[in-house]
């Protein structure tokens, strides 16, 4: 039995249509309030495991762990079927560039590319001292920065995407 991911609509030579970067980014807002909750209970659980009292103790193993908890439900859900919950409601789907399923080191690399959204910006803040609010604009000029390279190209993917050989396509 073949794979609905294995159809004639993905092969290169008839490339399912890119989403619009707008259609994306509804996407990233709805998986961030599912990001909440899963956020949420691995920070309880974390905590109660760990017995921690303080926010401060054990701060960059928690930072750790949530990396990884969110990094195990991205892989999971982009190598069995290509969509979180988030991406079936929008009609979205992670694929490989040749339109196949995407495998396990892919979909880390792409976790991990993905994190470029945020990382540049947030390391400037203790490199160069900058203060709260010079931070909060140099994150959001970088974000636009980097949401504006899905526009361009020809098959209109976000550069984490391109780096790491996959592209979001659209379901009809």
């Amino acid at each position: 039995m073949s794979s609905p991911l294995a159809t004639a609509d993905l092969s290169p030579d008839n490339a399912a249509p890119a989403p619009t970067v707008r259609r994306r980014l509804a996407t990233l807002v709805y998986e961030g309030v599912i990001l909440f909750g899963i956020v949420f209970f691995a920070g309880y659980l974390f905590s109660t495991l760990t017995q921690q009292r303080n926010g401060l103790t054990h701060h960059n193993i928690l930072a750790a762990w949530i990396g990884l908890v969110v990094g195990v439900y991205f892989v999971w859900f982009w190598t069995h079927g290509g969509q979180t919950l988030p991406m079936k409601t929008w009609r979205l789907r992670l694929v490989g560039v040749d339109g196949a399923p995407v495998s396990v080191p892919r979909a880390i690399a792409r976790y991990a590319l993905a994190w470029l959204w945020f990382l540049p910006p947030l390391a400037l803040h203790p490199l160069l001292g900058l203060s709260v609010p010079r931070t909060l604009v140099a994150s959001a000029a970088w974000f636009a920065l980097w949401a504006a390279t899905g526009s361009f190209g020809t098959n209109r993917q976000f550069l984490h995407d391109r780096l790491a050989g996959t592209r979001i396509i659209e379901l009809k």
